[in-house]
Parts: structure tokens; sequence; C-alpha cells
């Protein structure tokens, strides 16, 4: 079955679909993250198959999220996040942060996430990179920017 390319439409979303939008792909980016990054490690931890891994891998390496580096004498590589990668992460931490509020159930998130720079555990946010509030779909008004391809707003969306 042919993949479908969206790294040709004029819309940021659809990019990075393209590149971590297989489902798996998210999840080996989150073992790298939490430290699980040798082949057998994450192979174990998603109970994913090897040639499906494999894949995912080398996908990501090629772009560039990923790195693989050799930890042994034999071929044997262990991966670690471009900052390409660790800027990614921000995309996993919102979706975190929705599963959270709507899929945790009453045992509670899995993951707690605490700040380095204060020390407290906390919830990711996205904030306005130029003022600082937070920033909700509702707050903000799609405009073309100069990557539209003749649409009337960014990301392929119409204004009403």
């Amino acid at each position: 079955m042919q993949r479908t390319q969206f790294s040709d439409m004029a819309c940021s979303i659809a990019r990075t679909l393209d590149v971590i939008g297989e489902p798996w792909s998210p999840l080996v980016l989150r073992d790298i993250w939490a430290g699980i990054n040798r082949f057998d490690q994450i192979q174990a931890d998603l109970g994913i198959s090897r040639k499906v891994l494999t894949e995912r891998l080398s996908w990501l390496v090629e772009q560039g999220v990923l790195e693989r580096r050799p930890y042994d004498a034999r071929p044997r590589y262990e991966y670690a996040l471009t900052a390409k990668g660790t800027d990614l992460l921000d995309v996993l931490m919102a979706m975190s942060g929705w599963g959270d509020k709507y899929l945790a159930g009453e045992a509670g998130p899995p993951v707690l996430y605490r700040h380095h720079a204060c020390g407290d555990i906390t919830r990711p946010e996205l904030r306005c990179a130029d003022c600082g509030e937070p920033m909700r779909a509702a707050d903000v008004e799609l405009l073309p920017g100069p990557g539209a391809k003749g649409r009337d707003a960014g990301d392929g969306q119409r204004r009403r």
C-alpha cells in the first residue's frame, strides 16, 4: 500500500504528520526521551515488531529527528534526539496534556512533569512566544503566511 505524502502540502500540520504521523513514531520518540534508546530496549518496551521498529527508526533518522550512535564494537547502535527531535517533544507534551485531561481516568496521568527551572510538578501549557500569555486555539486568528499557496489562511484552512 502506497503511503500518502503530506510533505508537499502547504500545511505545517500535514508536514509534521508526514514525519511523525505513523502511530509508532511518537511512541519511539517518547521512549528515547525517557532514556530507552537501544533497539532491543525500545522493542521490548513497545512490543513492536523488529521490522516495523527498524522502519520507524530509519525514517526518523532520515528526517533528522534522531541520530544513530555506535555503543559497541559490534555494529550496535543507540538512538538520540537531535535538536529537531528535541523541539518535536514539545508537540508530544501537548498531546500528553490533552490525554491527561481527557483520557487519564480516575487513576490520573501516567507521567508527571517536574519543571527544572522552578522544581514544581506542573502540566504542559502552550504560551505565546512574544507576550508569555497562555495561547489556546480560540485566542488566535489564522492568517496567510509566506508559504501559503493562494489560500485565505495559513495551514490550509479558510477563514469564515
